[in-house]
Order: C-alpha cells, then structure tokens, then sequence
C-alpha cells in the first residue's frame, strides 16, 4: 500500500527522496561557464534514456490496459500538481489535432485548475480530498483510465485521485522519479522513471520533467497506435483544421498514393477531410458511405479493413 505519508501529506525527511537530493555532479554549478553549463545538463539528460529503458515494461502494460480501456468506451485522464500536472494537461491538449480524438477522451487534471497552468499553486496539490474530488466530478467510473504523475511520488492530491478511482473501479497507472523502497505504491501499474538527483536540486521540472514528457508521449501515442490512429507511421487521423494540417493531410495522400497534389486534394474535400477515409476510398475504390461502412466495420483499424 501507498505510505501513509504519500496520503496525508509530505514525509517527515523528504529529503531522502531521490528527486530531493543533491547531485555530486552540479556542486559547482554556480561557478561554472554557460557552456559548461550546457554540457553538463546535456550529460545528465542523458539518463532519462536510460530512464525509459528501465520502465519499458510497465509501460507497455500501460498503453495495453489503456488501449482496451478506450476501446470499450472508457477514458483516459492524467492527474498531478505543479510541472507533473502541466505536463498531463499538454499531452491531453495534444490528442485531439494529432489524432481527431473528441476533447472529453484523453483530460488533464491539475491541482488548482486552469489557472495553475500559468500561475504557482503549489499548495494546493497538499489537500487529498481536492484530488478525490476532481475524479467524483468527472463521474469517473470503471471503464477509465487514471494516470497520476508526481515526480517525488508522495503529492497528496494525486494520491487522493488515485484512491477515488480505485473505489470507483477505474484502472490506476502511478508514475514517480523515485524508488519504491522509498514510496511504495498500491496501484494497477507502477512506473518508475529514475533520473537521479536534479542539477538544481529539488527542481523536478529538469530530468524529472523532461522523463515524464517523454513517458507520456510513449503512453499516448502507443495508445493511439494500438486503436488504429496510425497507418505505418503516418497519422492518418490527422484532424484537418488549419493550414499546416491540411498540408500534412495532402502530404500523406501523395506519398501513400501516387496522387498529385490537386488529385490528393479533390480526394481529401470527397472524404470530408478524413484521410483514413480518403485513403480507403483510393485503395478499394469505395464510395464515402461505403467506406464508411467497411472502416466501422474493423473498428476504425485501415490495415485491417484494406485486408477484408
């Protein structure tokens, strides 16, 4: 089970937690060039690399458990305080024109709300029961997927969440930059993306930021891989909404097809900008309706259908 500390509030000595420490290697950081600088924060960031390697298989278990969560009709929502919640609020943001997904299936749940976004509230992510409140006002139910994301591993806010979705019967993911021999958790899934002690110590928003980013990317976007978003590597569920995305749109057409440029368009305009769609119709010669039928029919997933 979570420490009761990881709960209720912050442990008596934080300072043993991994993301507290000082690191060896920054001790004289405030002497050094800005290019010593530079090169010193390009030595450490490799050890999120690293990182990632260490958690590959819980993340894996993490994009399988949300995949088929999404696929039932769940969604998928990332919890945190401070840097750990912005960062679940931009992956969030970033689905819908990536991947056509609507806004209500990937959310982001700060502590504080919107306006922590831009603004401190670090207080805020100390109170268990705003966290337990958020999931109650999502109607949270067991078909969801929560993620909370704090970088020490003991945010009370997050915590609070986590718990809620529990009771509820949601799948729970926990990801910390710390250790389990020094906040053990109790959850579905158990990330743990160990980038050592930061440059400035304590500022989680550094390694500890930049591995959570990139964990987050891998979740999100393998997620969207395994629920038929991407064709090859191309993200055939681009949502066409502005200039440079109907450009990335025509781009895929021609590439995949042959098409001109003017043909890919004419073929975009017939699908109702959808470009799995358009390329369904190229390849199988279909109508929009009967495309539409055939791509429903393999639950969105084009590899499939061109392969009925």
């Amino acid at each position: 089970m979570v420490h009761s500390s990881s709960t209720g509030g912050a442990p008596s000595d934080r300072g043993h937690l991994l993301t507290e420490q000082a690191n060896p290697a920054s001790q004289t950081l405030d002497q050094l060039s800005p290019l010593q600088l530079v090169d010193l924060f390009n030595q450490e960031d490799q050890k999120t690399l690293s990182a990632i390697a260490g958690a590959r298989e819980a993340l894996a278990d993490a994009i399988v458990r949300t995949a088929d969560a999404l696929r039932h009709g769940g969604r998928l929502f990332y919890v945190g305080a401070g840097t750990s919640g912005r960062l679940g609020v931009l992956d969030a943001a970033e689905c819908p024109p990536t991947f056509c997904t609507p806004p209500d299936l990937v959310q982001g749940i700060i502590a504080g709300g919107a306006g922590a976004l831009v603004r401190s509230s670090e207080g805020l992510e100390d109170i268990a029961d705003d966290g337990a409140e958020a999931i109650s006002s999502r109607h949270i139910h067991d078909l969801d997927v929560v993620v909370g994301i704090t970088a020490g591993g003991t945010t009370p806010y997050v915590h609070g969440a986590l718990k809620a979705a529990q009771q509820r019967g949601a799948t729970t993911i926990f990801m910390a930059c710390v250790p389990a021999d020094q906040v053990s958790a109790d959850y579905d899934v158990d990330v743990r993306l160990l980038v050592g002690p930061e440059i400035l110590a304590g500022s989680t928003r550094l390694k500890a930021g930049t591995v959570t980013k990139m964990a987050l990317n891998i979740l999100s976007t393998g997620v969207m891989v395994q629920l038929g978003k991407v064709y090859g590597n191309r993200m055939v569920d681009v949502a066409v909404t502005n200039t440079k995305l109907r450009d990335r749109a025509l781009r895929i057409l021609c590439d995949l097809t042959g098409l001109s440029r003017d043909q890919a368009a004419d073929l975009l305009t017939r699908s109702g900008q959808r470009v799995k769609l358009a390329l369904l119709m190229h390849w199988r010669g279909l109508d929009v309706a009967e495309a539409e039928a055939h791509l429903a029919k393999h639950n969105g997933q084009l590899r499939q259908a061109l392969e009925d």
